[in-house]
C-alpha cells in the first residue's frame, strides 16, 4: 500500500485533501444530508429524569471546582518535564509547543497543540507520576487547568463530554500515525509541506488560518527531522514557486498541495 494510502486511512486532514484532489482516486460527493459536524462541537442532547443539561463546551470555557483559567505569555511553560502529572490542559485560545529533552540534553519538538485541544492528557492513563514532556507557549494563550481528580469524575458521570474527550483522543492518535507515516516514506521536502499545512489548518472543517504563528525554522526541522538549512532550502523554493509568502510571517496558499501531486 502506497504511504497516500496508509496516511488517508489514518484520516489525516491533508492526506484527506490530497486525495479528495487526485482525479484518479477522487470519488463524487454523496447525496443526501450535509456533511456532520466537527468533532469537538456539542451535540444536542436532551436532559433526562429532570436533570440539568451538561453543556461541555460551557464546561471547559469557564473556571469552577477543580478548574481555574490560566494565562500564559509567549515563552512561559504550562509545565515542565519532571513536573507532577496531576492536571490537565484545555487550549481555549493560542498555540503551544511540545517539547522532550534527553539525558544528555538535546531537545526534540515533538508536537504542537492549539485551540479547542486538550494537552497533558496523558496523565489520565499513565501512572507515571511526573511529565515526560514540556509544554511552552509559542504566542500567548489561555488555557482552562483542570484537576486530574475532576477530569475524571466527570468523564464517568457525563457522557457528552466523554464523548467529546474519545473524540479528540482518536483524531490525535490518528494524527501521530500519519506523522509515523509520513517520516516512513516522504521526503523532507514533502514532510515540511505537510507541516506547513497542518499549522494552517487546512483540510480542516473550520475555516483555514493562511497565517501560520510564528515558528522558527530550527522547530520546523526538529518536527520534519532534517536540517536548518535544509528548512532554509524548501522554504525559499515554496517561496519562488508561489506556494507560500515569507517575511518573518509565513503565510500558506492551497497551492502548496501542488508539491504532493508531483511524481
Amino acid at each position: 500500500m502506497s504511504a497516500r494510502g496508509i496516511a488517508a486511512r489514518g484520516q489525516d486532514p491533508v492526506a484527506q485533501a490530497i486525495a479528495s484532489r487526485d482525479p484518479v482516486r477522487s470519488k463524487k460527493p454523496a447525496s443526501g444530508k450535509g456533511s456532520s459536524p466537527s468533532r469537538l462541537h456539542k451535540r444536542d442532547v436532551k436532559p433526562g429524569n429532570g436533570d440539568a443539561l451538561f453543556d461541555p463546551e460551557a464546561f471547559l470555557a469557564r473556571a469552577g471546582l477543580g478548574r481555574r483559567v490560566v494565562n500564559l505569555k509567549k515563552g512561559e511553560a504550562a509545565y515542565a518535564q519532571g513536573d507532577p502529572a496531576d492536571t490537565i490542559f484545555y487550549v481555549q485560545a493560542g498555540r503551544l509547543q511540545v517539547t522532550v529533552t534527553s539525558a544528555n540534553g538535546k531537545e526534540a519538538t515533538i508536537a504542537l497543540v492549539g485551540t479547542r485541544e486538550f494537552l497533558g492528557e496523558n496523565c489520565l492513563a499513565s501512572a507515571h507520576p511526573l511529565r515526560l514532556e514540556t509544554a511552552t507557549a509559542m504566542i500567548e494563550c489561555t488555557l482552562l487547568r483542570i484537576s486530574k481528580v475532576e477530569m475524571v469524575r466527570v468523564l464517568h458521570q457525563e457522557p457528552q463530554l466523554a464523548e467529546m474527550f474519545m473524540s479528540f483522543l482518536l483524531a490525535r492518535n490518528a494524527r501521530i500515525q500519519a506523522d509515523l507515516v509520513d517520516q516512513l516514506f516522504n521526503s523532507s521536502e514533502k514532510r515540511l509541506a505537510r507541516i506547513l499545512l497542518l499549522l494552517a489548518q487546512f483540510g480542516k472543517e473550520s475555516k483555514p488560518e493562511t497565517v501560520v504563528p510564528k515558528i522558527s525554522q530550527e522547530v520546523l526541522a526538529e518536527m520534519i527531522g532534517t536540517t536548518r538549512s535544509r528548512v532554509s532550502f524548501f522554504m525559499n523554493r515554496f517561496r519562488k514557486l508561489g506556494f507560500i509568502e515569507y517575511n518573518g510571517e509565513i503565510r500558506v496558499h492551497n497551492t502548496l498541495l501542488n508539491i504532493f501531486l508531483q511524481e
